[in-house]
């Protein structure tokens, strides 16, 4: 078997049993996207999705400086891009369809691309030198990824961040809801791994559902998200899984999960 090339734009590593560690390794560019990178993430998820054996995976940026700064503006200007075509970038629930959950853990500068890709996983985890902005206004150009952040933080913030292209901190990033925890940098992946190790230990099936029904939440009325939920959660009820659970809860033993 081969080993995996430590000068890859990406790089993955099943850290854990179940948990794989997605590196963007570019720190001397600041983990700026690239085309080598944007390849790179296109694999690294469809390989998660597709190995049963991942549970939860963790995206990070290689160095302490820098989670992701953006597109790499030298290629763009060489390309001449303009509207970026859909797909072009490796974006969770847009083009990517990815059922298991994702941790951003952010290390450093989360700015314009970088800030889309911590938007764009599950839960996020912040180191507390890390720094989030929506920059594309101080060069020019658009952030429709943005438009679901609406359903993350107050619009006022929202505002605030695509109107200004100034950076907030970590903290307040988590006070207002965009980060889930702040670790010490040198605890970063440490603190990711502890909740990764949460979610890898409840039932396959009810974490894919959840995951699910809380993206059917944002896009639906209350009513029909219900009704949708129902539906979901239905194969987590009649699963091997959901008697499995409360067995071990009577037997008073960690529960042996199927995914069935």
């Amino acid at each position: 078997m081969s080993l995996p090339d430590p000068d890859a734009a990406v790089l993955y590593a099943v850290v854990e049993p179940e948990i794989a560690l997605v590196t963007i390794n570019r720190p001397d560019q600041r983990n700026a996207i690239d085309t080598a990178v944007r390849e790179g993430l296109f694999e690294a998820f469809r390989r998660i999705e597709a190995d049963p054996a991942i549970r939860v995976a963790i995206l990070t940026g290689a160095g302490d400086k820098a989670f992701c700064a953006g597109a790499d503006l030298k290629e763009m200007a060489e390309m001449r891009l303009e509207v970026p075509p859909r797909g072009f970038f490796p974006i969770l629930g847009d083009g990517v369809e990815l059922t298991k959950p994702v941790i951003a853990a952010v290390n450093g500068v989360a700015f314009a691309g970088g800030f889309m890709f911590a938007q764009m996983c599950d839960l996020c985890v912040a180191s507390t030198t890390a720094r989030f902005a929506i920059t594309e206004g101080k060069v020019g150009r658009g952030m429709p990824w943005a438009a679901p952040l609406i359903h993350m933080v107050p619009q006022r913030i929202m505002m605030e961040l695509l109107l200004t292209g100034e950076p907030i901190t970590a903290e307040r990033a988590y006070q207002v809801g965009l980060v889930n925890r702040l670790a010490e940098p040198e605890a970063l992946i440490t603190t990711a791994l502890e909740l990764a190790r949460a979610i890898v230990a409840c039932a396959p099936l009810t974490v894919a559902a959840a995951k699910a029904v809380v993206r059917i939440s944002t896009e639906m009325g209350r009513a029909d998200a219900l009704r949708t939920a129902d539906d979901v959660f239905e194969r987590v009820y009649l699963s091997h899984d959901a008697q499995e659970g409360p067995k071990a809860f009577r037997e008073k033993r960690k529960p042996q999960w199927r995914g069935e």
